[in-house]
């Protein structure tokens, strides 16, 4: 059915077989423009997919652009949710909004999400991201529909292929199977490329085929990039009865630009602004289309993003920020680094497995094996199936191994949960879980990626340990002893994005023991400015307060302290609480003692440490007769937002200034009880 009036019943406009696969053409085209526009985005999937998306929103999906709501229409939902641009100008194609307003993806406050996300975007059906679980939700419209009786609307679920490697996919071809959801139509882009390379290789998901037939499901393979077979495939799918229908489209990934076709390395990358002349040109587009008009919309949606999000971060009479004053220079490198360059130390210990989970690069778990080959035979790929290789690593650990596995820290953490739980933790096995990309630090790829709720899931585990690093050499040191010194199972935190290095091979690291970090005076490289001493080993003077933090919200507690000090005379320490379970208990009694104020600071969800210290606040003893201040920085109970990552600390308001604001109001609330005391 092509695009409806859905007051009247009439047909707003029919495409011709040609007209659609020109509309793919230019789709593609808005496609190169928009990833280029934003820096970052996934360009081999959305281009293999989008001969699929203009048939669908143009010809096969009853939709009414003027209505998304429309409870007649059709619902599709992008289980491959990465692939989010191409259903955005499949949108705009169909009228929904200007499709060159889709070149301000990924950028904060924009509808066009690095996920889809339905709450910000009408026609946008269902927010996914997290591989796998489109299907399921697939299945629930499907029934709802069957349950209103609704016999005209059909449910689409566009997959990928590698994403077939998540269990969950096959719980909801069962149930879709064992009810006859023929008002249900899978279509799964077949490009055989995922971020680990190809799916055979990575971890083999065929025959498709016999699979879904063998679970109820009538089967089409089609060329996905012959509109003929497209169109004839989806025709074909919503007239047949008694099974829910699968069309498996042979795809090629980066389809149309020769650089980008069935190259694993353009999964997640997006073209710069040269790349992107080429592949237009090799469209045919060059010069038939509004790139500079896009490019130009897109640098004042990011402008007026600046000044907003500017006057969210408290000003003091000299700028601090990194690395934008000749004074207190730092190093930037991502904490990720440190974890890769302890497995590639470390790997020779034949006890060492460590298992891919397709982001194997991007959190550098693969730099195990990159330069040691020899290694190779300890590393077994698993692909998409962060649940099974939580248990494959039960087994192993079982062996006398020690396994490492890594993925993002929203899935490592929550989509784990029951399988850490009750495999690893309750059976006090010896597996190191790496939750990567903590935090807001995988930036552009939004709500769905972005760890905020991790700690609270993971340090909620009994027999648990977990640490939280706070740069790259000190995720090195961590990992190394979490494999070597420490039996049981573990859990280590770290960022995407580069952060500053603030602790050297000097530095102490002691599993358990917070450090101690003092502000000395400016210096011209930043960590030349501060001393670092065991928590337990430093002796308080005339610090007013102590600021707690973990992760990449260290460094952001030492720079509070020096604007502290240089702008307001305030003298503080900052507790790195690197291992976050089990805490240095010790180390915060001290300081509440020492100072009678405390600042929480963590890139997460208020309380994921903040909790945690005021735990021991509350059940220690030593301070009840002690008056307390705290106060707590962290994201106030909201959910993530594509943007660039330092864009996004200054967003969820968790900078070092910040920091200081809260710090200088609980010094003047201290000074005011003081005062209405005496």
């Amino acid at each position: 059915m092509p695009l409806m009036n859905s007051r009247t019943g009439e047909v707003r406009r029919r495409y011709t077989i040609q007209e659609l696969s020109e509309a793919a053409n230019l789709m593609r085209g808005y496609d190169l423009i928009a990833l280029a526009a934003a820096g970052s985005g996934h360009s081999g999937g959305t281009l293999s997919i989008m001969d699929i998306t203009a048939a669908l929103y143009l010809h096969a999906a009853r939709l009414d652009p003027e209505d998304p709501h429309w409870d007649g229409r059709d619902r599709i939902v992008w289980s491959a949710g990465h692939k989010a641009p191409s259903l955005y100008l499949g949108l705009g194609m169909a009228g929904y909004y200007d499709v060159k307003t889709v070149a301000t993806l990924r950028k904060l406050g924009s509808p066009f999400q690095g996920h889809p996300h339905w709450l910000k975007l009408p026609g946008v059906e269902v927010s996914t991201g997290s591989l796998g679980q489109g299907l399921s939700i697939a299945v629930g419209f499907a029934l709802g529909l069957r349950l209103k009786h609704n016999t005209a609307s059909r449910v689409f679920c566009l997959m990928g292929d590698g994403e077939q490697q998540e269990g969950q996919i096959w719980e909801a071809v069962m149930e879709a199977g064992h009810y006859k959801l023929d008002n249900l139509i899978g279509i799964i882009d077949r490009n055989r490329l995922q971020i680990d390379g190809w799916v055979k290789n990575v971890m083999n998901v065929e025959p498709l085929k016999d699979k879904y037939e063998a679970n109820g499901w009538n089967v089409l393979e089609i060329d996905g990039h012959s509109m003929e077979q497209i169109v004839a495939a989806l025709d074909t799918a919503r007239g047949f009865r008694g099974k829910p229908t699968v069309i498996l489209a042979q795809t090629v990934k980066g389809k149309g630009v020769d650089f980008m076709e069935d190259v694993a390395g353009w999964h997640g990358k997006a073209p710069s602004l040269e790349e992107m002349k080429r592949g237009l040109e090799q469209l045919g587009l060059a010069g038939r289309l509004p790139v500079e008009e896009m490019l130009s919309l897109a640098r004042d949606y990011q402008r007026e993003t600046d000044i907003r999000v500017k006057s969210k971060v408290p000003s003091f009479r000299k700028n601090s920020w990194w690395n934008e004053d000749e004074l207190m220079r730092v190093e930037m490198q991502p904490t990720r680094k440190g974890f890769g360059a302890a497995l590639q130390r470390r790997g020779d210990d034949e006890r060492v497995v460590c298992l891919g989970l397709d982001i194997s690069g991007s959190i550098t778990i693969s730099d195990f094996y990159e330069k040691n080959p020899e290694r190779k035979e300890r590393w077994l790929s698993l692909g998409i199936a962060e649940q099974s290789a939580v248990c494959v690593a039960g087994g192993l650990a079982r062996e006398g191994k020690i396994p490492v596995l890594g993925t993002y820290g929203t899935f490592a953490s929550g989509r784990c949960l029951d399988q850490i739980r009750t495999t690893v933790c309750y059976g006090e096995l010896n597996v190191l879980i790496a939750g990567a990309h903590g935090g807001v630090s995988v930036g552009p790829d939004g709500a769905t990626h972005q760890a905020l709720e991790d700690l609270f899931q993971i340090c909620g585990l009994p027999n648990m340990n977990v640490v939280v690093p706070c740069d790259a050499i000190e995720t090195r040191k961590a990992t190394e002893y979490l494999l070597f010194g420490l039996h049981g199972p573990k859990y280590i935190r770290f960022a995407r994005e580069a952060t500053p290095i603030v602790t050297t091979e000097e530095t102490p690291f002691v599993f358990g023991k917070a450090n101690a970090i003092k502000y000395q005076g400016l210096q011209p490289r930043f960590i030349d400015a501060y001393e670092t001493t065991l928590a337990s080993e430093f002796e308080y003077g005339d610090e007013q307060l102590a600021l707690i933090a973990c992760g990449p919200m260290v460094p952001e507690a030492m720079r509070a302290s020096c604007i502290l000090q240089e702008e307001f005379g305030i003298s503080s320490v900052v507790l790195n609480m690197h291992t976050l379970k089990p805490l240095d208990v010790d180390a915060v009694v001290k300081a509440a003692a020492a100072t009678g104020i405390l600042v929480t600071a963590e890139e997460h969800q208020i309380g994921g440490l903040a909790d945690r210290i005021s735990r021991i606040l509350t059940e220690s003893p030593s301070l009840y007769q002690v008056p307390l201040i705290t106060g707590s920085i962290g994201v106030k109970d909201r959910f993530g937002e594509s943007g660039a990552p330092w864009e996004l600390v200054k967003e969820f308001e968790v900078a070092a200034e910040h920091i200081v604001q809260k710090a200088v109001e609980l010094i003047d609330l201290k000074k005011r009880s003081v005062a209405i005391r005496y």
